[in-house]
Formats: C-alpha cells, sequence, structure tokens
C-alpha cells in the first residue's frame, strides 16, 4: 500500500481498507468475490487492493437498507439534519486527508481536492437547513368544509451510481438530501476510485454509530458493471441516480425506466463559452483556460469549444496560445502544478485517438497535444492540453471527449454564436463572455441557450450548491444539490380532508342512496 494512502487512513482510523464500511453484510464472504488493484495516475503506483461485491453481497445491502428504511423515515427530519451537521463536521475535521486522497487517488489538483471536500460541506450545510423546509403546499377546495394539501414522504432507497472524476462530491449531493428527505442510501463509487468513496462511508458510518442509527442508512457497494445493472434493475430502487457517459445513462434509464421506476441522469457535456467582440477578453481567458484544463478536462462542465466573433478571435487566440505555454502539468500534490494526469491510460488513448480524428476532419492545431514521457510522467497517464480550430459540424466535436481538448469555431452574429452552441446534442453547461446587456439577455433568453446552465461572464465549470445542477438534452435532464432539487427523492400526495357532516362529491355529482 502507497505510504501516502496508509498516512490518510491512519488518520481516518481506517485499519482496514475491506472492513471499513459496514453494509449488513460478510463483505467479500462469496467464494466468488474477486479482488481489484488500485492504481494512481499520479505516480502509477498500487494503492491497494479492494474486494468486489458480488450479487450475493449486493442482495444483502439491499435488505439491510430495506430494513433501516422503516426506522430512519419515523426519524423527524429535524434530527436527520442534526445527523447530517455532524457528518459535516466530519468532513471538515477531515478535509485535507480527504482532499489529498480525491487528488492522489483521481488525479486531480490538490487545490481541486480540497474543493471537492468543500462541495461535501457546503450540501451537508444546505441539507440541514432543508431538513426543516420540506414544504408542501395547501389549496382552497371546491367543496364546503373541506380542506386540500400536498405533502412529500420518503421514496425508500436511493441508488447512487457516481463517476471517477467527482469520486466524492456527487454522492454527497445526492445522499445528504435523500438523508434528511428520510431516504436511505446504497452507493456504487467508480471501481476506477473505491478509496475515496470508503473513507466517506467510514466517516458517515462513524456518525450513524455515535447516534445510535442502524447499519443500512448509508451503504457501499464496490463493483463492477453487474453491480450498476442489478441496481438499475431492481425494483426495490425506486430511485436510480447515475452520473456517467451518455451511453450509460441511457442503459440505466432503459432499465429504469421498464420497471417504471425514477432515474435521475447527469451524463455527458459539450461546453461552450460565447465570446463577444464586447467581452472582456482578460477575465474570458482565465474561465477558457480553467474550464479546459481543470481536472485535465475531465470534468462534465468542462469547456470544450470556444465560439468566438471573427473581429477579436486572432487577438483571443494569440492570449490561448500565451497563457498554454505556461501551464505547469505534473504532480497534482505540487500545488504549483496546474494539470494532473488522465484517470488511466486508457483515457490517453483515447485523447490520442481524438485528436487524430481532429486531424483528419481538418482540425488545425494552434498548441500541439500529446503524451509526456520522462521519470516525472511515470504512470503514463500526463498528457499536453492542446487547442484546435475546427467547425463545429466535426464529428468529433459533435462528441465529448474527456481530455484536455479545446476547440476553436468563429461567428459572427450573436444568433449564429447561440446556434453553434445549441448544436450539439449535450446541453449541460454553457456561458457567454460579455459586457453587452443586449447580448447577455439574449443568451439567457428562451431563444438563448439550451442548456441546464448558462452563466454570464464566468466559465462553464463548476456549480454552486444553491443552485440545482444539471442538464438537457443528452446530458439527461436531472437536476441535483439546491433549489428544489430534493423533490426528486420524495414521493409527492395529495391530501384532502372533509371536516362537514355530508359527503358532497366533487364537480357537484349526486350520488343519493
Amino acid at each position: 500500500m502507497s505510504l501516502i494512502i496508509s498516512d490518510i487512513l491512519h488518520h481516518l482510523h481506517i485499519n482496514n481498507i475491506n472492513e471499513a464500511f459496514s453494509t449488513g453484510s460478510n463483505w467479500g464472504s462469496s467464494p466468488d468475490a474477486a479482488v481489484k488493484d488500485i492504481f494512481s495516475p499520479t505516480d502509477g503506483k498500487k494503492i491497494a487492493s479492494v474486494k468486489m461485491a458480488t450479487a450475493t453481497d449486493y442482495n444483502a445491502v439491499v435488505e439491510s437498507a430495506a430494513k433501516a428504511f422503516k426506522t430512519w423515515r419515523t426519524i423527524p427530519a429535524p434530527k436527520r439534519g442534526e445527523i447530517v451537521r455532524q457528518i459535516g463536521e466530519q468532513l471538515r475535521v477531515n478535509k485535507k486527508e480527504l482532499g489529498t486522497l480525491v487528488s492522489y487517488e483521481m488525479g486531480k489538483s490538490l487545490q481541486e481536492g480540497y474543493g471537492e471536500v468543500q462541495e461535501m460541506i457546503d450540501i451537508c450545510d444546505f441539507a440541514v437547513g432543508l431538513s426543516r423546509q420540506l414544504y408542501g403546499l395547501t389549496m382552497h377546495s371546491e367543496r364546503p368544509e373541506h380542506r386540500m394539501y400536498e405533502q412529500y414522504h420518503p421514496l425508500g432507497i436511493v441508488g447512487v451510481i457516481s463517476a471517477f472524476n467527482f469520486p466524492v462530491a456527487v454522492w454527497s449531493w445526492n445522499a445528504m438530501l435523500a438523508w434528511v428527505c428520510g431516504d436511505v442510501c446504497i452507493w456504487k463509487p467508480s471501481e476506477k476510485t473505491p478509496l475515496t468513496a470508503i473513507a466517506c462511508q467510514h466517516i458517515a458510518q462513524t456518525v450513524f454509530k455515535a447516534n445510535n442509527i442502524e447499519d443500512g442508512v448509508s451503504c457501499l457497494v464496490i463493483g463492477d458493471r453487474e453491480i450498476g445493472e442489478l441496481m438499475a434493475n431492481d425494483t426495490r430502487v425506486p430511485l436510480v441516480s447515475a452520473t456517467g457517459s451518455t451511453r450509460m445513462g441511457k442503459a440505466v434509464s432503459a432499465a429504469v425506466g421498464a420497471r417504471l421506476g425514477k432515474s435521475l441522469l447527469e451524463l455527458g457535456g459539450n461546453n461552450a463559452i460565447i465570446i463577444t467582440e464586447n467581452a472582456d477578453l482578460d477575465m474570458s481567458l482565465i474561465g477558457a483556460v480553467f474550464g479546459a484544463v481543470g481536472t485535465a478536462g475531465q470534468r462534465c462542465t468542462s469547456t470544450r469549444r470556444l465560439i468566438i466573433h471573427e473581429h477579436v478571435y486572432e487577438a483571443f487566440k494569440q492570449k490561448l496560445v500565451n497563457a498554454y505555454q505556461q501551464i505547469k502539468i505534473g504532480d497534482p500534490l505540487n500545488e504549483n502544478n496546474h494539470m494532473g494526469p488522465l484517470i488511466d491510460q486508457d483515457a490517453v488513448t483515447l485523447y490520442l485517438a481524438s485528436i487524430e480524428k481532429c486531424k483528419a476532419e481538418g482540425g488545425n492545431f494552434v498548441v500541439e497535444g500529446g503524451k509526456l514521457d520522462g521519470d516525472a510522467y511515470s504512470s503514463g497517464c500526463y498528457v499536453k492540453p492542446c487547442i484546435a480550430e475546427v467547425e463545429n459540424h466535426y464529428q468529433i466535436v459533435q462528441h465529448e471527449t474527456f481530455a484536455p481538448i479545446l476547440y476553436l469555431i468563429k461567428f459572427k452574429t450573436i444568433e449564429e454564436a447561440i446556434e453553434l452552441q445549441n448544436g450539439v446534442p449535450q446541453g449541460l453547461s454553457s456561458a457567454i463572455m460579455t459586457q453587452n446587456l443586449r447580448e447577455a439577455e439574449t443568451f439567457l433568453s428562451y431563444a438563448g441557450s439550451d442548456c441546464g446552465i448558462a452563466n454570464v461572464n464566468i466559465g462553464t465549470s463548476g456549480a454552486e450548491i444553491g443552485g440545482a445542477f444539471g442538464g438537457e438534452k443528452e446530458t439527461g435532464g436531472g437536476r441535483e444539490s439546491g433549489s428544489d432539487a430534493w423533490k426528486v427523492y420524495m414521493r409527492r400526495q395529495t391530501n384532502t380532508i372533509n371536516y362537514s357532516k355530508t359527503l358532497p362529491l366533487a364537480q357537484g355529482i349526486k350520488f343519493d342512496l
């Protein structure tokens, strides 16, 4: 085991990673249980070996969760919120260690690792307040001496399938809200980043135990695609929240839909920033570069396309070229570096193939890409961020490449720019850089961006937990985190109370006996 990992697990009081999460079953007891070796993309070193769940393990976890739900839903929401508050406090105490673990296991910069843990803390704070605001509605009945209202009840088991690029934050967006709503959670993290999940599960489970809450409210199932398929097809799991590729989301949606379950999908992004002739180019540069190279281009909100007005195109292109020459690539635990590795060598292969496809379609690279070699890049997962001049209709541009490849596209009018922005299958995040009020308001209007997120004078990457996060079209239509996203974790019920001495029927219907 890596010394870095040993120190972190020791700080978290985790002695055995395969016993650090309580699931209501004897984890990995099946003779069919496989063991997966986990390697860091940072230095290529083996981090640990983790037992993978079998179908038997999964079923035991679901049974444990179903049992726990019957008790957890009876606890008043503000008291559930108090437990979530305590989880948030433990995340604060362990922020440095968790952030370092995220950075080392996934490869994002240390500051981004800390930032991801801060997102978890923020959603805990949000959920605590929400626990006293699970509001319904009241309305007037057309019948005398009747009252009507709506209320929300917990769904039951919420399945959470998360991706490697945000190995813990997205789970927290779902789990903290689901818990205050009275649901229990089963989390299937990416098999590429299981240790961060184990650490978070251990923290949550420690808090639940201290509050005398039985096992099963917080469950973890580390497994491969088979576990995800079991969850998607499981009628005992009324809601499946899945984050990942559009291909994966379509499979989950079809399986859950076939049993008339609910799915919350956060899928691919092909995000663009429109830079108008009225933009502050220096400010635009910051948003564009961070959006393109942050997390090595492995965010669903990463900036993939820059749609630039022809009058400022050459000037802004030169600013980009100069900025890219200053990007420092290397060990993400070194805070002087801007960009770390891709998640694994398969991702490098896809990155290189995308560059070749772009060139074959006519793309002109103004900043060349390629794989980085040498002792500092011994894991084989480090690449160069690159920039290509393209046309929006190129097949490779229409596709989401999870890597630091930035496409430049020229436009003449704001209407053309918005059409280019919307002219891809995905619809997650978008932005416009302008100091012109009419351009900004047009971009935000019904005739503007078709994405779930539309920003003015900030980039596409990153989101505050106060707003609902999600996108349209092939991004899946889901909404997580803030605003009224909590409603997806509950079932809605309309109630009518008759406090009269008669039973009048609606719409004046007569039914005399």
